[in-house]
């Protein structure tokens, strides 16, 4: 199975922080029975039970299934031939000792949950456990109390985050997080582009329908953020009010006429905005996390793992374990 602890986290850290936590249960298959309530963790020192587990792993199999049906699992991802199902698992394996590792540095920091928090995680776990089938607890093993950790665990996973990064600036200005839509043509030559422009300037020009005509990237319409292209690309294009056209912009040996569609883009500028304030949030995490990692390393020992599957489980459809999280604890 590929392993990527440092990378490759995927949606697994995508809601918040560490790129942000989200993500079953496979027991009778693996088995041929389901596990009990009050299973010992299996082998000295784990951090988890199977059920915790699989509750994460059948949640994310469920989602993608939802999606893609279960055909997804065989497919390659990479030269190395690593399956869509060994990707996810590999994420799902990381997730959770990055989950623990988060756990043994909030310990170490002194931050807990609130009263509060400890009440609604009660809550939520109750009323989480009560939306689950007899297909899914069959799969799973899981028990309410098993639950209730897995939430304990993730909202302390949150709260450290907060907790150390509370004092770092996160505001991002407007001009910072500006995002415009242009069309754009792209040619290889300069003479091409002169012809190109003259076409697009000319009275009642259609610039999409010369775009069709001559670029070379079928990528025509854009939004654009800064950063995202070279310093001259970005320069014409943010120069240009609704309806204007830049002239030949030459950029890494390629030619591009501009024309700016929306020199404002509210609803895609405001997500940008949260988008970088994520981007810095965790980078000033990630920089009290890493070094703690390295010093304190978890990992999930293969016996245990070797027991985790998507195999099996038809009637397992469970997939709002991170949703439901969400409503409690909104972000």
């Amino acid at each position: 199975m590929v392993r990527t602890k440092n990378g490759g986290r995927g949606r697994l850290f995508s809601r918040c922080w560490l790129a942000a936590l989200a993500a079953g249960i496979t027991v009778s298959a693996v088995t041929g029975c389901s596990r009990t309530s009050g299973e010992a963790r299996a082998g000295e020192g784990e951090q988890y039970t199977l059920p915790e587990i699989m509750v994460i792993a059948a949640t994310e199999r469920n989602r993608y299934e939802k999606v893609y049906t279960d055909q997804i699992w065989t497919v390659e991802v990479d030269d190395a031939g690593t399956t869509m199902e060994d990707m996810l698992l590999s994420q799902i394996r990381t997730f959770l000792e990055d989950m623990e590792t988060m756990r043994l540095l909030a310990e170490t920091r002194g931050i807990e949950l609130t009263a509060s928090e400890v009440s609604q995680v009660y809550s939520l776990a109750q009323e989480y456990y009560g939306t689950l089938s007899p297909g899914d607890l069959a799969f799973t093993g899981v028990s309410e109390e098993d639950i209730q950790i897995l939430y304990e665990r993730y909202c302390l996973a949150n709260r450290l985050v907060n907790e150390l990064t509370k004092d770092v600036n996160l505001e991002i200005s407007d001009n910072e997080a500006k995002v415009i839509a242009v069309q754009q043509i792209t040619v290889s030559s300069p003479e091409t582009a002169q012809t190109v422009y003259g076409e697009v300037s000319a009275e009642g020009a259609d610039f999409a329908a010369v775009a069709k005509e001559y670029s070379e990237n079928e990528e025509i319409d854009r939004l654009l953020g800064r950063g995202e292209e070279s310093e001259s690309y970005e320069e014409a294009a943010f120069s240009l009010e609704d309806g204007q056209i830049s002239q030949p912009v030459e950029s890494d040996g390629k030619y591009y006429i501009i024309k700016c569609i929306n020199s404002y883009d509210e609803e895609a500028t405001a997500a940008r905005k949260s988008q970088l304030s994520l981007a810095r949030k965790n980078q000033a995490f990630r920089s009290i996390y890493d070094q703690f990692e390295e010093e304190n390393p978890v990992e999930i020992s293969d016996e245990l793992w070797s027991q985790v599957s998507f195999d099996g489980g038809e009637d397992c459809t469970t997939t709002d374990f991170f949703d439901l999280y969400h409503e409690y604890f909104p972000e």
